[in-house]
């Protein structure tokens, strides 16, 4: 009886060890990996708020998840390089924010890590990122923003903002995937009776000597296509306009904050705010193979008045009441 006593006690003490034991085993904290072709400063905003709208899910950072912080800062060939460290780390989520080079890196550094594409320029399907908007199919969903698409609405509301423009300069980089979006423009411009007049820019040093040489062309105004070049150049691309009083507009809302006159596109904070439902789900068990990939259902159009006032241009009220916002 003795001896049974002392065993039922001792496999008493021996499970209490061991579920102590485990009890004081600290659980694995997901980590997400944000993979930008910018700069902090530019992309803070944006992943605050994902950050934000992570934590109404009940996910917070420096809690029970946590985050590793990758800037390309407009260099491409880090691009790679940052992905493939953050593979090495076994993020579990990999976040991208930086258009297509940026998803083709993450793409070439893992196929089982869940991709998560911010807004990715060209079309998903087109680009091979995803076998269809609805069944992915692979490590990668997301939201794309419709960049190109936008395209025709851009021009018709730089037409109405100015109606004396005829002559359109398209700044792009041809070595982009973004450049794409010149055959888009071109398009609609003749439905609306522009000329386009195509500005190649292929390095941060291009800018000055392309609208020094191209300027004796008459442009009525500039439409810039968006891309790492473009974004990580958007001062001087602003400067330029403004300098030689041309109406500019563009597909990003930040371009405008940093005196551009005008922009259309996909709400960018709506979009990354979208980002944490994809991180819930597959933090929850889903596959991005099975998670649809989301379209923009929020646009915006932002005008700039003070730069307007700047190259002595008036906007018209009727295009003014359509703004979302405008910066006096």
């Amino acid at each position: 009886m003795r001896i049974k006593f002392i065993g039922v006690a001792l496999s008493t003490m021996v499970f209490a060890l061991c579920y102590s034991a485990e009890a004081q085993q600290p659980k694995k904290v997901p980590r997400i990996g944000y993979l930008s072709s910018t700069d902090p400063a530019r992309e803070s905003a944006r992943f605050e708020a994902i950050r934000l709208a992570l934590r109404e899910r009940g996910h917070i950072e420096g809690q029970n998840i946590a985050s590793e912080y990758r800037y390309a800062e407009g260099k491409r060939d880090r691009y790679s390089e940052f992905a493939a460290e953050l593979v090495r780390l076994k993020v579990d989520i990999i976040v991208t924010a930086g258009g297509d080079p940026m998803i083709q890196a993450a793409m070439n550094a893992t196929e089982t890590i869940p991709i998560i594409m911010v807004g990715g320029g060209a079309d998903p399907v087109e680009a091979g990122y995803v076998k269809s908007l609805a069944r992915p199919g692979g490590n990668v969903t997301g939201l794309t923003n419709l960049g190109r698409e936008l395209s025709g609405k851009r021009l018709e509301l730089l037409k109405e903002a100015v109606p004396k423009v005829a002559r359109v300069a398209v700044l792009y980089n041809p070595a982009a995937p973004s450049a794409i979006e010149l055959k888009e423009v071109q398009r609609p411009a003749r439905a609306l009776g522009l000329t386009i007049q195509p500005w190649e820019v292929r390095a941060a040093d291009d800018f000055e000597k392309v609208f020094t040489a191209h300027i004796k062309q008459r442009p009525d105004g500039v439409y810039v296509i968006g891309g790492a070049l473009m974004r990580n150049n958007e001062k001087r691309t602003v400067g330029l306009a403004i300098k030689n009083r041309l109406p500019s507009v563009y597909g990003n809302r930040e371009a405008v904050d940093a005196g551009g006159l005008m922009s259309y596109g996909a709400n960018i904070a709506d979009i990354y705010r979208r980002v944490a439902f994809f991180v819930d789900r597959i933090l929850k068990g889903a596959m991005p193979a099975d998670l649809p990939v989301e379209r923009p259902t929020k646009f915006e159009l932002v005008i700039n008045l003070k730069t307007a006032k700047q190259i002595g241009l008036t906007i018209p009220q009727s295009v003014l009441y359509r703004a979302d916002k405008v910066i006096k």
